[in-house]
């Protein structure tokens, strides 16, 4: 009985059950009202109507804000990756423009500077030049990623190819790309997800699994596009649950994967390698067109 009290008078109430009880007071107002009118009570025609109006714009109030905080989990998934998107470009744009222009500004000035410095002092102006090409390449590398500008120029196998090529350049991990078949067509948000899953794999594998071959495969099948991304590393236990668990990784993927309404199979033991098996669906019109190609052949 205490505890049903409780769960009751629980304090503040939430948003919706204080629009409910404002409702039921205006409710049970306004039919007091009426029936004080109805039985010849001294209540005037005038406050009778302002309390039926007043309960008729709760009401309206109650219906539209029911209305207008309803989301539906796509929608949501949808916005918040179209918003991570967003930021990233954001954030490539200024380094590529802001930091990188800085930093291209003070490696000239260091040139400048060692021409004209003693002998002595050319050495330490070498390393600091060194030092500022260096991290001006680290700039122009992760706004590369933040912002893989060459999906839409040169297309996912060699957006693929480019980045595979750059991040495993000086490492033991001898890889494969392979595709069985042209990816021209693919749809822009499916080719970001593909890019954007690989990514993650490799920066996984180079940080955690210590692995020394790695396999990256695209398909297109008449149901969608397969990704296979399988290596020999260390392996680990997925998490039923990656976002509980700390696995943001795969958490990540798995948002990508659900938000196209695909499905992702991950695979490994420890000591057994990782295999990461994602499917992207075709729209329903171009897997009706691919169905009707296949018919009419």
């Amino acid at each position: 009985m205490y505890a049903s009290l409780k769960s009751i008078t629980t304090w503040p109430p939430s948003r919706e059950n204080a629009r409910r009880f404002t409702l039921l007071l205006c409710t049970v107002s306004a039919l007091g009202s009426l029936l004080s009118y109805s039985v010849s009570a001294p209540l005037s025609l005038g406050l009778l109507l302002i309390n039926v109006a007043a309960a008729g714009c709760v009401w309206t109030q109650h219906r539209l804000s029911r209305k207008s905080i309803k989301f539906q989990p796509q929608e949501l998934a949808d916005r918040l990756l179209e918003v991570q998107e967003n930021e990233r470009h954001r954030l490539s744009r200024e380094l590529h423009d802001d930091i990188g222009q800085l930093l291209t500004a003070a490696k000239l000035q260091s040139e400048w500077l060692k021409r004209r410095l003693p002998a002595e002092m050319q050495e330490h102006c070498s390393v600091l030049c060194e030092t500022l090409e260096e991290t001006l390449n680290k700039v122009r590398d992760v706004s590369a990623i933040l912002n893989p500008r060459q999906l839409t120029s040169l297309g996912l196998e060699a957006s693929l190819r480019a980045h595979l090529v750059k991040v495993l350049a000086n490492t033991s991990v001898h890889w494969s790309l392979d595709c069985q078949q042209r990816l021209n067509g693919i749809p822009e948000e499916m080719a970001v997800a593909a890019f954007r899953i690989t990514q993650e794999a490799v920066t996984n594998i180079l940080r955690h699994a210590q692995a020394k071959n790695l396999l990256i495969r695209v398909q297109r099948l008449p149901q969608g596009l397969t990704l296979l991304i399988s290596d020999d590393g260390l392996g680990f236990s997925p998490a039923a649950n990656p976002g509980r668990e700390g696995q943001r990784g795969m958490a990540g993927m798995a948002e990508r994967i659900e938000q196209l309404g695909g499905t992702l199979n991950v695979t490994s033991e420890p000591g057994k390698g990782t295999q990461i098996e994602a499917l992207f669906p075709w729209a329903p019109r171009a897997l009706e067109r691919a169905s009707t190609n296949k018919v009419m052949r």
